[in-house]
C-alpha cells in the first residue's frame, strides 16, 4: 500500500477515535441535563464510531501496514443545548464523509482498489450517520424550547441500542 494511503488511513483511525470522545462527551453532558435518552443515543454514537477505528486498523493489520496511533484531542464540550449539541454532530458527521471521500479518492488514484472497495462500506455508512443525525435534528428544531416535546424526544432516544454492523 501507498505510504500516503497509508499516512491517510491511519489518521483516520485518529478521527474516529476523536469522533467517539466528541459523542461521549456529548453523552456525558446530556446526563448532567437528565436527558437520558439523548446521552444514549450519542453514547450509541460513541460506540459505533469506535468499532469504525477499529475496523480500519484491522484492515490495515490485515494489509500488514504499521499502525501510527495519535494523541486524541480533547473534544469539544460546553454546548449549551441539544440544539446545539446535535448541529455540532451533524456538522461533524458531514466532516467525516468528506474525509472519507477523500480517502477514497486517494484510493482510486492510487488505483488501490481493494483499499477503494474497502471504503465504499464507509462511504455508505456516512450516507446513514447523516441522515440519522439529521432527522433527529430536524425533530430537535421542531419541539423548539418546549420541555415537554424535549422530554418525549428523550424518552423516545432511550431505547436505541448498539448493533456493531461492522462485523458483517
Amino acid at each position: 500500500m501507498d505510504l500516503k494511503l497509508q499516512k491517510a488511513l491511519n489518521k483516520q483511525i485518529n478521527m474516529e477515535f476523536y469522533s467517539s470522545y466528541l459523542y461521549m462527551s456529548m453523552s456525558a453532558e446530556c446526563e448532567t441535563l437528565e436527558l437520558n435518552g439523548f446521552a444514549n443515543w450519542f453514547l450509541v454514537q460513541s460506540q459505533e464510531e469506535q468499532t469504525h477505528g477499529m475496523k480500519i486498523y484491522k484492515y490495515l493489520v490485515q494489509k500488514g501496514v504499521e499502525i501510527e496511533l495519535e494523541s486524541i484531542k480533547k473534544p469539544e464540550n460546553g454546548f449549551k443545548s441539544t440544539l446545539a449539541m446535535m448541529k455540532a454532530s451533524l456538522e461533524h458527521e458531514e466532516l467525516m464523509s468528506r474525509s472519507f471521500n477523500e480517502l477514497s479518492d486517494l484510493a482510486m488514484e492510487l488505483r488501490d482498489h481493494s483499499t477503494y472497495n474497502f471504503l465504499q462500506w464507509f462511504v455508505n455508512e456516512q450516507i446513514e450517520e447523516e441522515a440519522t443525525t439529521g432527522n433527529l435534528l430536524t425533530k430537535v428544531k421542531r419541539a423548539g424550547s418546549n420541555d415537554s416535546l424535549i422530554y418525549m424526544l428523550d424518552r423516545e432516544l432511550e431505547s436505541r441500542t448498539f448493533i456493531d454492523e461492522t462485523a458483517n
